[in-house]
């Protein structure tokens, strides 16, 4: 899998390796130091074709041929499109978009020779687009789009799936609180307006995760599971107006 030094990518490398998947993943940093002994560690960058070529071989010089690929790499930035640069969109399309499709093109042909599950870690904004996002919310639609093709195009050897995360208690998260003028505010704000009375958690999208790779979900293909804790089922009527 991508991303899994931190986050919701360490929670899926966590789960996983609970369940006792053999877990490779990857970063553009050196590994972390608390990563499980048992997970192997490739320092690479997905954006770059070469670099996700590498990883697959990594991963099939350690374990043999893949069966599950995650991809959860992904990076965001707070603009709108005009004030987006080009060294802005090389950034987030590089990690979201290239890095995504990269890796499903290096691993497609070994898991069709046997079998696989692909997960995709897409996200709310990938449907219903947040103010001052516009790249990320453009490439987390492309996301989506990728996911059904491949598993239209790939199937019934391979699944494609995307998880849709919407507030998730990371660091990213942090960071989009403290940009508001009143961080305390915003996040009981935030609160307040999912029925399920939270935000989610890594181990949240990782339970799901665990789900859409194993031999329970083969029915499920060419979705994008929303999980958001009923945020975006919601009206924005405010309750207790009414």
């Amino acid at each position: 899998m991508t991303g899994g030094g931190r986050g919701i990518g360490r929670a899926i490398v966590d789960r996983l390796v609970a369940d006792g998947t053999r877990v490779l993943t990857c970063g553009r940093g050196k590994r972390p130091d608390d990563l499980a002994a048992e997970v192997a560690w490739v320092q690479a960058d997905v954006g770059i074709s070469a670099d996700a070529e590498t990883i697959v071989k990594a991963a099939r010089d350690v374990f043999g041929a893949p069966t599950i690929l995650v991809n959860n790499a992904g990076i965001q930035i707070t603009k709108t499109v005009v004030e987006t640069t080009n060294e802005d969109w090389d950034l987030v399309v590089g990690a979201n978009c290239r890095g995504v499709f990269n890796m499903c093109r290096a691993v497609l042909p070994f898991m069709a020779e046997h079998s696989g599950s692909i997960v995709n870690i897409g996200s709310t904004s990938g449907n219903a687009a947040d103010p001052r996002m516009a790249i990320y919310n453009a490439s987390k639609a492309f996301v989506h789009g990728l996911t059904r093709s491949i598993a239209v195009d790939h199937g019934p050897k391979v699944r494609c799936n995307a998880i849709c995360p919407g507030w998730i208690t990371t660091g990213m998260a942090s960071d989009g609180f403290d940009l508001a003028r009143d961080p305390v505010r915003a996040k009981a704000d935030a609160i307040a307006r999912h029925p399920a009375g939270r935000l989610g958690t890594p181990a949240d999208i990782a339970n799901a995760v665990a789900w859409l790779v194993s031999d329970q979900a083969t029915f499920a293909t060419g979705q994008c599971f929303v999980l958001d804790g009923g945020l975006t089922a919601a009206s924005p009527l405010q309750p207790g107006l009414f």
